[in-house]
């Protein structure tokens, strides 16, 4: 049994020296038949020996147990994000804000790394051994990803042991991003493409969207890779980045070989250019550049603003961009029967992906730009996502060009358009319109709304085509054509099961969720809440008047006179008593607040101002109301907090002069934490 678990022990170590070897330093030592040879051998003596099966073993990398709920989890530290710099002037301004804080006898070094384009990631080892992993979430709560993680082979199950570390590294957090390279983020899109499955976007969407997945099989069939940039140890006390970075290597985790230290701003501005030119010829994408005061000492020293920590800064390189040919201007309809035009290009590798599309927003913006088929573009990338045309090449127009008009009929169903007084987009009316309804379908099992898992963009496309959804009252008929759905090519007893259980379990959420899943216009998930609760049922609400709406708080006229013609539809009514006998939730019942006693929030009146960085307004908002607490919409002596974000305005200044006391966003975050602690 001992020469077993030897040999156990020896090949666990030599498949993970391999995987170091293989998918951290891109030096493979061995071909894939003598690796596929080792890790068969493994599986086979762990298979007669079940009791040797340790967490750290290759055989356990990829689990078949599926995730059903992403926990989440508190970070010790909060993950920040880091404030942007366009311009030299902008780094010459953090250089001296960082001087600023420190003793002027202090010398100060950065350190500059590259800001890969991809998926925050925080990793937890104690004694060793990968523990759990979560991701940013909101930089005070992520969520667990352990099992998807725990695929990627560039992250040891196991750190390797280096006597020259000065550390005892006993419990400690590893932070880094997840990514895709190019190549393989291009072969898995043809892979799709192939399969008659959607294509992803992007690579940052591609990697953030499959480490949400619940079935770590799929995660693992993934080209997910990774980059560690950050070693965090309450119980050592580590002295600089860079060393950071070198002991990470140490350590078996796969760090970017581009990073500098440098003794000025002025070289650190140099290297951010390199890094620029340095951007075309990686194989992965990155956006900018990282630049952090080198010491962990000044680091402390200089701490953090609410939204980010004072001693570093990311210097954001220019949108990429190209030139292209406009073959044609198309129109695509929305959920609310809104027509957007969309410049269909030729084809251009831009930034990762091949851009072929790109919004034109509405008709004034073509009219604006005057954009013609047949027109040279310049396109980049906004935030290096949204493909968007920012100029024509005026030279380069054809000499027959003609002038883009608007459009007089839906694309879709060739309706007559109708264009509001006042509004920019121009409509089609009719509600049976084939986009629309995919449209509405898709808002209607979105995350925010039902939360139907695994009813998306195709699998809607598909039954609206085959004929299983015409209306959203359609999604709980399904269940009756269960033997259909199973034999439709490339779906299964298992997924359409799946399914099925998520619609029922849709069925469970509150009512305010099913006002917002419904899709009226302008009716967003925070009117849907306010409504919700002020009229308790859908009854109440669809027999009110215009006036008694726009009497609800924060609901204005636009609002209340999209809910009257909604409701007056006949077509929709059918629909709304197809849903009550289906069992959806049509009343509001009064939520229970988390915690049940008192809490920091309960009784007290909040105000909220400015831009929010870790919230929404509406979660925010949902937050406070949550644990007790009023949300109201001005100051007043009767308002006990303001939470003040940035550009905060006038509400800020009343709040100061009538003595209210001011929140930021940190110490919002702490409040929120103490209240789910009690």
């Amino acid at each position: 049994m001992l020469s077993i678990e030897k040999r156990i022990e020896d090949l666990k170590e030599q498949i993970r020296e391999h995987d170091y070897k293989y998918y951290v330093l891109a030096q493979p030592a061995i071909s894939d038949e003598q690796y596929d040879k080792l890790l068969k051998e493994l599986e086979a003596l762990e298979k007669e020996h079940p009791e040797l099966i340790t967490t750290d073993s290759p055989t356990q990398r990829v689990g078949s147990d599926l995730t059903k709920d992403f926990k989440p989890v508190e970070h010790k530290i909060p993950m920040l994000s880091l404030s942007n710099t366009y311009s030299e002037e902008e780094l010459f301004d953090f250089d001296r804000r960082v001087k600023d804080g420190l003793d002027e006898n202090e010398k100060v070094e950065y350190l500059v790394e590259l800001k890969i384009d991809g998926a925050s990631v925080s990793i937890n080892y104690v004694n060793g051994l990968l523990k759990t992993a979560a991701t940013r979430g909101d930089g005070t709560i992520g969520e667990e990803i352990t099992n998807n993680v725990r695929t990627i082979k560039s992250v040891p199950l196991k750190i390797k042991k280096d006597k020259s570390i000065p550390y005892k590294l006993i419990d400690f957090e590893v932070r880094g991003e997840i990514f895709m390279n190019i190549a393989d983020f291009e072969k898995l899109n043809k892979e799709r493409e192939k399969k008659g499955e959607k294509t992803f976007a992007n690579p940052r969407n591609s990697t953030a969207g499959t480490l949400k997945l619940q079935d770590p099989r799929i995660v693992a069939r993934r080209p997910l890779n990774t980059f560690t940039y950050s070693l965090i140890s309450s119980g050592d006390e580590l002295k600089s980045q860079e060393e950071n970075l070198l002991i990470l290597r140490k350590l078996g985790f796969k760090v970017n070989e581009h990073f500098k230290k440098c003794k000025s701003i002025e070289e650190v501005i140099r290297v951010c250019k390199e890094f620029e030119i340095l951007r075309e010829k990686l194989k992965y994408e990155i956006d900018g550049a990282v630049i952090k005061v080198n010491s962990l000492n000044q680091q402390e020293i200089l701490g953090s603003i609410a939204k980010a920590p004072r001693w570093a800064v990311a210097f954001k390189f220019k949108s990429k961009q190209t030139f292209t040919i406009v073959k044609s201007i198309t129109w695509q309809v929305g959920r609310t029967g809104a027509v957007t035009p969309v410049a269909e290009l030729e084809p251009k590798l831009l930034a990762g992906s091949t851009i072929s599309r790109a919004t034109l927003h509405n008709f004034d913006e073509i009219g604006r730009k005057d954009i013609r088929v047949g027109d040279t573009v310049t396109i980049e990338k906004g935030g290096d996502v949204i493909p968007k045309v920012v100029e024509v090449i005026l030279k380069e127009r054809p000499a027959n060009s003609k002038k883009t008009k608007p459009p007089e009929k839906c694309p879709t169903c060739g309706s007559k358009l109708f264009k509001p007084e006042g509004e920019v987009a121009f409509y089609c009316e009719n509600s049976e319109c084939p986009d629309q309804i995919k449209g509405r379908l898709e808002h209607f099992a979105s995350r925010g709304a039902m939360d139907i898992e695994g009813l998306g963009e195709s699998l809607i496309d598909l039954f609206v085509e085959k004929g299983f959804l015409k209306t959203y009252s359609d999604i709980y008929k399904l269940k009756n054509f269960k033997n259909d759905l199973v034999a439709i090519e490339r779906l299964g007893e298992k997924s359409i099961s799946n399914l099925l259980e998520s619609i029922e379990r849709s069925k469970e959420k509150p009512f305010d969720k099913v006002l917002f899943a419904l899709g009226i216009r302008y009716v967003g998930s925070g009117a849907a809440k306010k409504l919700a609760a002020h009229f308790k049922s859908l009854d109440s609400l669809m027999s009110a008047t215009e006036e008694q709406i726009t009497e609800v708080y924060e609901i204005g006229e636009s609002i209340s006179k999209s809910v009257i013609k909604f409701f007056s539809d006949s077509h929709n009514k059918k629909i709304i008593e197809e849903l009550k006998k289906a069992g959806l939730k049509f009343s509001f019942t009064e939520a229970k607040t988390i915690i049940v006693g008192d809490n920091f929030f309960k009784g007290k009146s909040f105000v909220l101002t400015g831009t929010l960085t870790s919230f929404t307004r509406e979660q925010a908002e949902e937050k406070i109301t949550d644990y007790g607490g009023n949300v109201t919409s001005s100051v007043s002596k009767k308002t006990d907090y303001v939470l003040a974000g940035e550009k905060a305005g006038s509400k800020l200044d009343k709040a100061k002069t009538l003595g209210i006391k001011i929140l930021d966003e940190i110490e919002f975050q702490k409040k929120i934490i103490e209240a789910e602690l009690k």
